[in-house]
């Protein structure tokens, strides 16, 4: 072959690789920066102090605390609540600590340990360990999602989340006056086929554990009646819905749920793309139930949280989420009004669960 022939067969071959290398890229690694110019209002602490309501540290030392502080500090964060207090001697070492460092920037729920449902005296003593609990300085109680999913009872069936073994326990809140904050089941998304059909396949794949069949414990809508069920039963019981019980993405069955479910709130939680892709509808739906929807992240990872405040607060046009397998669409902004924000960072909070410090919060 001939000097011409190389000069012209080497950039075509060249190209031809390219082409083959970039037809070959996955969904995975395929994420395009927006060339979109829009205006950017990037919001690096929250308009107005916030109560976490969903956080969880697993272990809290006077050290961790002040490292926690100022982080919390840089976000205008001005109580966080730790979901993961545990019971018995290892809540209150968690408790004493709060109160020997920072006694009013942090406070604990209380766990109840559901497996063993059904043994001799199994409801006589978690109710006794919950009331000592909430005596010495929980706040409230958080259930995982191991309640309808993983938890057994003493013949080793699964526990339903409306198990009447259990009423004694969510009736015992309702007479302290301690909130619930319960996780039931995941996204519906889980439950569904894995084909190209299911908004929740990147995730997935990344994720497999989370799969889920109607078997595997059981069907979506079997674990989420569960839940609903239980919270009709105890009106008197104050229950903060996790994750927007998995409906922020179907907000028109949320606010069926709410007119039929008066004690039921809900955080926002892990749900938040869900809100940040239909802008109108959540505002509205913001604005409607403004007095029960209240501010909670879940994972600890700071430097999320100015997600979440640029989608309550804005009015910002297609802008990115921090995980693509939880949301590869873009975020638009709420632009909540001062008070609606105030209730979902605070007000709501400080109604539901007692003895915060309402210091730390702006007077109306």
């Amino acid at each position: 072959m001939n000097i011409r022939l190389l000069k012209f067969f080497i950039p075509f071959l060249t190209m031809c690789v390219f082409l083959v290398n970039a037809q070959e890229m996955d969904f995975e690694g395929y994420n395009p920066t927006s060339t979109l110019v829009v205006p950017i209002n990037e919001v690096t602490s929250s308009k107005f102090p916030f109560v976490d309501v969903h956080s969880h540290q697993r272990s809290m030392s006077t050290e961790d605390l002040s490292g926690l502080v100022t982080d919390m500090d840089k976000l205008n964060e001005g109580i966080m609540v730790n979901l993961s207090g545990g019971s018995g001697a290892g809540l209150k070492e968690y408790i004493d600590t709060i109160k020997a460092s920072y006694p009013n920037r942090f406070v604990v729920f209380a766990n109840v340990d559901f497996d063993g449902v059904g043994s001799e005296g199994w409801t006589e003593k978690a109710v006794a360990q919950l009331e000592a609990d909430i005596k010495y300085g929980a706040k409230g109680l958080k259930v995982f999602k191991s309640l309808g999913l993983r938890n057994i009872d003493s013949d080793g069936k699964r526990v339903a989340v409306d198990d009447e073994r259990l009423d004694a326990i969510w009736a015992k809140c309702g007479e302290l006056g301690v909130p619930v904050l319960i996780h039931s089941a995941d996204p519906k998304s889980f439950w569904d086929p894995m084909d190209r059909d299911n908004e929740r396949w990147l995730e997935l794949k990344t994720h497999p554990r989370r799969k889920r069949t109607d078997t595997d414990p059981a069907p979506w809508e079997q674990l989420i009646e569960e839940q609903h069920r239980m919270f009709k039963k105890h009106p008197k019981t104050q229950f903060i819905n996790a994750h927007m019980g998995w409906y922020a993405n179907n907000l028109g069955k949320l606010s069926e749920l709410m007119n039929q479910i008066p004690n039921m709130n809900v955080g926002i939680a892990a749900v938040i793309a869900e809100l940040g892709r239909q802008p109108r509808n959540a505002r509205e739906f913001f604005i409607k139930y403004q007095d029960r929807i209240l501010f909670g992240k879940d994972s600890w990872q700071p430097e999320e949280f100015p997600t979440y405040f640029r989608i309550l607060e804005t009015d910002d046009e297609y802008f990115p989420y921090y995980k693509k397998y939880h949301a590869f669409w873009a975020m638009y902004g709420l632009n909540l009004p001062d008070e609606v924000l105030k209730k979902v960072y605070y007000k709501n909070a400080l109604k539901l669960i007692p003895g915060l410090d309402t210091s730390l919060f702006p007077e109306d």
